[in-house]
């Protein structure tokens, strides 16, 4: 009885999250998100958006089924990612906190991820090689951004709604939403579409009014490259195995 009602609560403070997520980002983005109209312990509904979305996760072969083709992405598709970013991006830090939204500061950001790679190093381990390039990484200056900005914060495709001329038309799914590094809105793009669409984007985000530093894109491919220890730290927490020896391959001491 314990466990099921911490799992209510939980769900139930989470959701409560992305509503107040969703009343300040629906006054200030130039594309639709979620407007709940019901929102209970059981039940949350809201109109549906307009568009499709961008891919669909097939859960039998685990792989993206595609509407858009990601190999050749739009133009449109392109910009209007482009635009978006920058009006989320845009979004006072102070409004996020008034609305009660997760602010964290651009230093404490690094000092969370050292503390987050040294339990993975103890606990698990991590080759000599990864260890030394996420230190080079975390001690450079030039990498990290110096502000902070309102994020989506899990901008995968099947969060993306796109109308017929392939620009987005909404974003759905804004749990992870916070005031943090502006490149984690980056990243699932880079993982999804490769570098070559990233640096395009990243000239578009500029254009648009973005704010880029030049080693942003190398920041973006660092972080990136330190999913190994999300998987660590939910292989930690949930004891799967099979996580467990993801995370070991992906931490290089275990092929």
């Amino acid at each position: 009885m314990g466990a099921a009602l911490t799992q209510k609560r939980d769900v139930g403070e989470r959701a409560g999250y992305e509503n107040k997520v969703l009343t300040l980002v629906s006054r200030h983005l130039p594309i639709a998100v979620p407007e709940w109209k019901v929102n209970t312990e059981s039940l949350i509904a809201y109109p549906l958006l307009p568009g499709t979305p961008a891919a669909t996760i097939d859960t039998e072969i685990k792989q993206y089924r595609w509407h858009l083709d990601p190999a050749a992405l739009p133009a449109a598709f392109v910009d209007s990612f482009a635009h978006t970013l920058v009006a989320l991006h845009n979004i006072a830090p102070l409004a996020a906190a008034q609305s009660q939204i997760r602010v964290t500061h651009a230093e404490k950001i690094r000092t969370d991820l050292q503390l987050k790679m040294e339990k993975v190093q103890q606990e698990i381990g991590v080759s000599q090689a990864l260890w030394q390039s996420w230190q080079a990484w975390l001690g450079d200056d030039s990498y990290w951004p110096q502000h902070t900005v309102l994020v989506h914060g899990d901008l995968h495709a099947g969060h993306i709604l796109v109308d017929a001329q392939s620009r987005i038309s909404g974003l759905i799914d804004w749990t992870e939403a916070e005031v943090g590094d502006p490149t984690i809105d980056f990243v699932p793009y880079l993982a999804t579409f490769g570098e070559v669409a990233l640096s395009t984007l990243l000239s578009r985000y500029e254009q648009a009014g973005g704010r880029v530093w030049p080693r942003m894109q190398e920041h973006i491919l660092h972080l990136q490259g330190a999913y190994a220890i999300n998987i660590a730290l939910f292989a930690l927490q949930s004891g799967l195995e099979e996580y467990l020896q993801m995370a070991k391959v992906a931490l290089g001491v275990e092929k």
